[in-house]
């Protein structure tokens, strides 16, 4: 196995990012965004397009960097960190880890679309109350040359702001995998309020017309295609959640520099150490997981579920330790909208469920170690 360290390449990687986003992206742009009522930034995105981060999973022949999983994962981190908001993970992420699965000119000329920043794409896999792609019900009846699809997906984020679905349901011979336009006839979208302020919605699809040329990969064998995508889209979550809890780590150990009582910092008490020693000594874990988990991906897709599931659990239970410590030192104004710790506490409420929870991915972890 390579080693966790990070490259020359990927250390010069993760501080561009972090320049830009300090200056584009600090948590005060989710507060405008969500004060404003919108959920999406299009000049921040095209300027995501224009340094090549949208391109990051893109094929070099589709006008991508194609620059890896593991280093996919340094942008989410980083993106986490400040709580950027964007369809990163849905778009470059997701769907391009799906389409370049697929040896078609209409797969290509997808992801060159999406190395440029002119399309958004939104996953619509699940429909209950958990992740389970196995469970769609969502019909896709033959029909034609064709298929008609005829159900609900709920929680498919960046589904408002999206140009682009791709649709798994439930055909004669089993799962397959759509790609249609978002605004195709038959097709009902509600934005959904989330406590992240992020773009989610609940999609309906009252007898919507798929043609063949649709179909991403084979009719009735979609997690051939879907696999890679929601493994990569999990491991790039968790590089977030990870960043998410290092951001409020770093916002937390700053304040008990600062605040004081008995006329001494509250930093200087042992018992806070100690909770920001454990804090720490779990994020470093957690980030060796998740790096992990792009190395994997890149090096040995095929045997990268356990590393990306472990990475995924991990990452959630880091997040959720990191928000309820941050808000617990900060005392009463942590619990305020005023200060910005509450935002990560709600973004990390929402990333612990999308793509898998804490249970989901614990259980394949001990599926995969023969458990």
């Amino acid at each position: 196995m390579s080693t966790l360290l990070m490259s020359e390449d990927e250390t010069m990687l993760q501080d561009a990012a972090r320049g830009f986003l300090d200056g584009a992206a600090p948590v005060s742009h989710l507060r405008g965004l969500r004060d404003a009522g919108e959920t999406h930034d299009a000049k921040l995105w095209a300027d995501m397009a224009a340094m090549g981060w949208t391109g990051v999973l893109v094929p070099e022949d589709a006008g991508g960097s194609d620059m890896g999983h593991a280093a996919a994962g340094i942008l989410a981190n980083e993106m986490g960190k400040t709580l950027v908001t964007s369809p990163f993970l849905s778009t470059a992420v997701i769907a391009a880890t799906a389409l370049r699965q697929v040896a078609s000119d209409r797969a290509t000329a997808a992801l060159a679309q999406i190395a440029e920043g002119k399309v958004i794409y939104a996953l619509a896999v699940d429909e209950g109350h958990k992740h389970a792609p196995e469970n769609t019900q969502l019909q896709a009846v033959a029909d034609g040359n064709g298929f008609r699809l005829t159900g609900s997906k709920g929680f498919v984020v960046d589904g408002s702001n999206a140009d682009r679905l791709l649709v798994l349901a439930q055909s004669d011979t089993g799962l397959t995998l759509f790609d249609v336009p978002a605004d195709r006839d038959g097709i009902t979208r509600a934005a959904s309020a989330m406590i992240d302020a992020r773009d989610a919605a609940s999609v309906d699809f009252a007898d919507v017309q798929a043609t063949g040329d649709d179909v991403v990969g084979t009719v009735g064998d979609a997690m051939t295609v879907l696999r890679p995508a929601l493994e990569a889209g999990q491991a790039a979550l968790a590089a977030e959640m990870a960043g998410l809890a290092a951001g409020a780590f770093e916002m937390t150990v700053g304040y008990l520099k600062e605040r004081k009582q008995f006329g001494i910092e509250i930093g200087r008490f042992q018992a806070l150490q100690h909770r920001a020693a454990h804090l720490w000594c779990e994020s470093e874990v957690t980030a060796s997981a998740v790096r992990n988990a792009g190395r994997m991906l890149d090096e040995d897709a095929d045997n990268a579920t356990m590393a990306v599931s472990l990475a995924k659990a991990r990452a959630t239970s880091t997040a959720k330790l990191a928000v309820i410590e941050g808000v617990q030192m900060h005392g009463g104004i942590g619990m305020t909208d005023a200060f910005d710790m509450g935002f990560f506490m709600k973004r990390a409420r929402v990333a612990a469920e999308w793509l898998g929870d804490y249970g989901y991915h614990a259980e394949r972890v001990a599926a995969a170690r023969g458990f």
